[in-house]
C-alpha cells in the first residue's frame, strides 16, 4: 500500500513540475512579447509626435491672422476677402449642383 502511493505521489508531483514549467515557459514567453511590443508602441508613439509637431507647425504657419488691423495695408485683406468669397461661391455651386441632382432624380 505504502508503495502505491509513493508512486502515485511521485507521479504527481513530477507532473506537478512539468506543469509549472511548461506555464513558466509561457508566462516567459507572453512577458518577451510584451516587452516587444511596449518598444514597437514607444516608436510608433515618437512618430506620432513628430507628425503632430509637423502638422501643429503647419497650421501655423497657414493661419490668418485676425488681429487688429487699423492701420494695415487693406490690399492684402481684400484679396483675403475676395478667396473666401470665392471660395463660398464654389460651395454654393457644388451644393445647387447637388440639389439638382436630387430634383432630377425624385421627379
Amino acid at each position: 500500500m505504502s508503495t502505491v502511493f509513493f508512486w502515485l505521489w511521485t507521479v504527481l508531483v513530477v507532473g506537478t513540475l512539468v506543469g509549472a514549467f511548461f506555464l513558466a515557459r509561457r508566462l516567459w514567453r507572453s512577458a518577451l512579447a510584451l516587452g516587444r511590443e511596449l518598444a514597437r508602441a514607444t516608436e510608433v508613439s515618437a512618430e506620432l509626435a513628430q507628425r503632430v509637431d509637423e502638422l501643429q507647425a503647419i497650421a501655423a504657419a497657414s493661419r490668418v491672422p485676425i488681429g487688429p488691423t487699423l492701420f494695415a495695408d487693406p490690399e492684402p485683406l481684400r484679396a483675403r476677402r475676395e478667396e473666401l468669397r470665392a471660395e463660398r461661391a464654389g460651395r454654393r455651386a457644388r451644393r445647387l449642383e447637388v440639389a439638382r441632382g436630387w430634383r432630377v432624380y425624385w421627379t
